[in-house]
Parts: structure tokens; sequence; C-alpha cells
């Protein structure tokens, strides 16, 4: 016989636009828990809510700015590394820089949340090497990407 999941509520845990956790307002330091929050996030697109697991548990979660964090990004393929352990296709038209931080954002999951999907934050180590793979040429911003040079929309 199969469980019905608990109902979804908040439970206090928030996921900071850098992508720090805390709960009720007291930072979480414990590495590993941490990770596995990073690993288990989850967009529901029914309820249109971000949440977390932990084990049997399930439980709502508060989202500053992104969700999801780019860890890696291949220039030569074009795939992102996302902080969920997911990868897929960047998407240069989506990218833009935040109103909060300036830290490059894209869009990603558009299958999960048609037709924007959600946010995803480059980490500093993927936005670095985003960005220094930049070109100005002919007063557009260009990008090596899986093989090709892609103009990028203007970032303001």
């Amino acid at each position: 016989m199969e469980h019905a999941p608990p109902p979804l509520r908040p439970f206090g845990l928030v996921l900071h636009h850098d992508g720090r956790f805390s709960h009720d307002g007291a930072p979480i330091r414990h590495r590993k828990l941490r990770e596995h929050f990073e690993r288990n996030v989850k967009y529901l697109p029914d309820e249109r809510k971000y949440v977390v697991t932990l084990r049997h548990f399930r439980g709502e979660i508060e989202v500053e700015e992104a969700a999801f964090f780019v860890r890696e990004v291949s220039l030569e393929s074009g795939r992102l590394r996302l902080s969920d352990g997911s990868e897929e296709m960047l998407e240069p038209d989506s990218l833009h820089f935040s109103r909060r931080s300036g830290a490059l954002l894209c869009r990603v999951k558009r299958e999960l949340a048609p037709p924007d999907g959600v946010l995803a934050r480059f980490d500093h180590g993927a936005h670095a090497e985003l960005l220094q793979a930049l070109v100005l040429q002919d007063g557009a911003l260009r990008l090596p990407l899986a093989g090709a040079w892609v103009s990028l929309p203007p970032m303001d």
C-alpha cells in the first residue's frame, strides 16, 4: 500500500540568494546536510513551490532568488552542471545579471515551468569562466559555445 506524502508546508528553511541555507534564521553549517539539501531541491510545478526531502520528510522552502546553482559550465559542449546534480544545455538568450547581487543568472528546467523555467545562479567559478570567454565584437557580446559563436542578449 502506497502512502501519500505528508502535507506540504513551510518549515523555516531558506535558500538565500548566495546559496547559503538557514533554518529559522540560523545558518546551516553542517556541510553534508547542506549538500543533501542542494541535491534534493525540487520544483513542484502544480503547487509552484520548491521543496526539499530528508528521508520521509518533505517540506516547502523559501527561495530568495534562485533554487539552483550552476556549478560548472562546459563551453565546449554548452552544458551546465547544476547544484542538484542534473545537467542541461545553456540557453544563452536567458543569461542576465541579478539585480540583487550582480551575479549571472540563466533559465533552466523549462519542462517544469513552461515557458520560462526557473532561475539558476552561476557560482563564482562558473561565473568567472563564462565571463572570461566573452568577446566584444561589433558592439555585441559573443560567447564561444559548443563550437559556434553566439551573441548574448544585452545585459543591464
